[in-house]
């Protein structure tokens, strides 16, 4: 009788542990686009929502970028200067615990004269006051 139960018990926080899993890959995957939908469109309201107010980004230039309001404009003179559609593609997520995890990106921009960037993002989220943010932003361009 003993193991019967244990069975249904172990299945249950299986079930349990995957399905939380799998809704914060569902909310991590919507963060991630809503960011890339805020930058296309250069969207400062929906970046206050979903960044951290702690944030600090690196891109690839080797520009650090702390803090909610240095991020954001640093982002918009970005969005401006360097024109494209931008495309994150969620490649891994790596939970750090059930509030933190770490998204790595592919990260493309289809500039307008036909001509592409390749990178890699990586993004570190945290779960504040029961919604996922992003708390930081590291921007890789590969060595060719």
């Amino acid at each position: 009788m003993k193991a019967p139960l244990l069975s249904v018990l172990c299945l249950f926080l299986f079930q349990l542990a995957f399905g939380q899993a799998t809704e914060n890959d569902k909310a991590i995957n919507k963060l991630i686009d809503q960011y890339s939908q805020a930058r296309e469109t250069k969207d400062t309201v929906l970046l206050k929502d979903i960044l951290a107010e702690d944030i600090d980004q690196l891109v690839s230039n080797g520009e650090w970028r702390r803090g909610i309001r240095t991020a954001i404009d640093g982002m918009m003179r970005s969005s401006s200067s360097n024109p494209g559609s931008r495309t994150l593609t969620i490649d891994k997520i790596r939970y750090l615990g059930s509030a933190s995890a770490i998204a790595d990106c592919r990260y493309e921009i289809k500039n307008p004269d036909g001509s592409e960037r390749k990178m890699w993002s990586t993004f570190v989220v945290v779960k504040q006051k029961g919604k996922w943010r992003i708390s930081a932003i590291r921007n890789m361009l590969p060595a060719q």
